[in-house]
């Protein structure tokens, strides 16, 4: 129908600028890939060296009194992983959490500054929010294209993937939880002479702690999805098997390893959810 326009080469564009990326910054992706993966292959070795049992049992305490000594969530812990390990799948486990942990970690540093500074500026959050919707309406698939690119394969590019996918609902919290501080405290503490950097860390922040901690717990369960998906290119863990039963076409050991994923999902969104209800 537009015969008369001629074909814009994004994809051509898109190639050379991963591939100046790539040789660029080579000296960062190199290291990052190398010394940073070792270090989260040794979390991973040293969880799984730890015996199983030792790790239900503070699993379950740790579910116990953060839930205000109920026992349903401490039941269901219980009784979830030992039925992965029953099934031979707690190495898998315990590299899966690895990943989710460090992948967590890394788009909570990134993101809560990142939101506190859309609460500070209307400009940085005409600049941010559509970069935000890009991050989240990209099929997640796509993201392992350009992490393989800078990282080859393995954990590093899974954890790359997963910060990126997984960062925007802590940016966008915090900037709401901080805009929804009402404004007669935020005049009160600066009728007291307080700071900007005192307003923030002893009102603002701990007003928005809720907020916040709702937006860090979708991004634990946004970094478990795209870990899960980073199995396609070499992450280790729970994925793995997913990966290989859909593959050989092996219903059963497909289903084991997703009700696995979805153990450790109910664990880990229900002890985030039990920090930021807790009064």
């Amino acid at each position: 129908m537009f015969d008369f326009i001629p074909e814009i080469p994004v994809a051509d564009w898109v190639d050379d600028l991963t591939e100046w990326i790539v040789e660029t910054f080579a000296f960062i992706f190199d290291p990052l890939k190398n010394e940073f993966g070792d270090f989260i292959e040794w979390i991973a070795d040293l969880l799984g060296a730890i015996p199983p049992i030792i790790i239900m049992v503070l699993v379950v305490v740790g579910a116990f009194f953060i839930t205000g000594k109920k026992f349903g969530l401490a039941a269901f812990s219980l009784v979830g992983l030992i039925f992965i390990e029953n099934q031979g799948l707690w190495t898998e486990l315990m590299s899966t959490f690895t990943l989710v942990l460090m992948a967590s970690l890394l788009s909570v540093i990134v993101g809560v500054p990142v939101g506190i500074l859309m609460s500070k500026s209307k400009v940085a959050e005409a600049i941010i929010l559509p970069i935000l919707d890009f991050m989240q309406t990209m099929p997640a698939f796509v993201y392992l294209i350009p992490a393989v690119a800078f990282f080859s394969i393995g954990m590093v590019p899974g954890i790359f993937a997963s910060l990126i996918f997984a960062t925007p609902p802590t940016v966008r919290f915090t900037n709401l939880g901080i805009r929804q501080v009402s404004t007669e405290l935020k005049e009160a503490a600066e009728a007291f002479g307080s700071t900007g950097a005192q307003k923030l860390f002893k009102l603002e922040l701990p007003m928005a702690k809720g907020t916040i901690m709702a937006g860090i717990n979708q991004t634990v369960m946004l970094a478990l999805s795209m870990v899960v998906i980073a199995s396609m290119i070499g992450a280790p863990g729970l994925g793995n098997p997913v990966v290989s039963a859909l593959q050989r076409a092996q219903a059963g050991a497909g289903f084991v390893a997703g009700i696995s994923i979805v153990i450790l999902a109910i664990i880990m969104d229900r002890y985030t959810q039990s920090i930021y209800k807790k009064k």
